[in-house]
């Protein structure tokens, strides 16, 4: 499958396998390169649907405590945007059917350059990017010309974003919606399914393109609820954790972390997967 069909092309399969997505996230390099690769590695197979890779940067403000930390480890430990291409790269290496998101700030690609950025991101494998920090209105610095390249750029809609504003938000989206569910940074609370849904359905009156529901979502039960409403449940910061907790006090991991990791996952997955089926019964007995 070309590279900008990837996302759509999954998203698709799901479709016809009537069931929504698992779209794990966690940042590069965490807490080594050698470690994350592992975990890159292992992730299609634990039930990852579609994979967010967080850029490390000094400075995500749009992130709670955990993914501060997890980036600002990476960033410790050596990674780089560069080396985060390179390890994307490696995984396509062995997959060729796993859609790649990148999710950070514009500073890091605009140090990059932002037309080797996109060069280096589509030889590398990339199929996506979100970048939080560049609004609609700067949409030619890295949207326009991302999508010209072939890759999607997906942005993101939150609680705030009304009906006005929305059309300005989408105008430019592909691949899929990713909405925010609640106001603020990640990894800090979760809004009710009932909430949830309704925005799904108003983001569904404005665009066709599937939405994913992320920031809140932490165990197997919360992501099947999410599963129920939109095309995927995102869940970062509660994998973030899990590597944290198994990082010793220098930074290195622990035994096990991957395989740990790699469990939660499997559990999320299996969550989203039996999510509708379990829907279904409810409504039929």
């Amino acid at each position: 499958m070309s590279q900008g069909t990837r996302i759509a092309g999954r998203f698709a399969e799901l479709a016809r396998a009537g069931r929504a997505g698992l779209v794990t996230y966690l940042a590069c390099g965490d807490p080594d390169a050698a470690t994350f690769a592992a975990l890159l590695a292992g992730l299609p197979d634990a039930g990852a649907d579609l994979i967010e890779i967080g850029m490390p940067f000094s400075d995500p403000m749009a992130d709670g405590p955990a993914i501060q930390a997890a980036s600002l480890r990476a960033l410790k430990s050596g990674m780089t945007l560069a080396g985060t291409l390179a390890i994307v790269h490696a995984f396509r290496q062995q997959d060729q059917a796993t859609p790649i998101v990148l999710m950070g700030y514009y500073n890091p690609i605009y140090r990059y350059g932002v037309q080797h950025f996109i060069a280096d991101a589509k030889a590398a494998g990339v199929d996506g990017v979100i970048v939080v920090d560049l609004p609609p209105e700067h949409d030619d610095e890295l949207c326009l010309p991302a999508l010209a390249s072939g890759l999607d750029f997906i942005r993101l809609a939150t609680p705030t974003t009304d009906d006005k504003r929305l059309p300005a938000v989408l105008a430019h989206t592909a691949g899929f919606i990713y909405y925010v569910s609640i106001a603020g940074i990640t990894g800090t609370k979760s809004a009710a399914a009932e909430t949830v849904a309704a925005a799904v359905a108003r983001i569904k009156r404005h665009s066709a393109l599937p939405v994913a529901v992320g920031f809140g979502i932490r165990t197997p039960e919360q992501a099947a609820a999410i599963a129920r409403i939109a095309d995927a449940a995102v869940v970062g910061s509660a994998l973030v954790d899990r590597v944290a907790a198994l990082v010793d006090a220098e930074g290195k991991a622990k035994p096990g972390l991957v395989a740990a990791v790699l469990d939660q996952v499997r559990a999320l997955s299996q969550g989203v997967r039996a999510a509708r089926g379990a829907a279904a019964k409810a409504s039929a007995s």
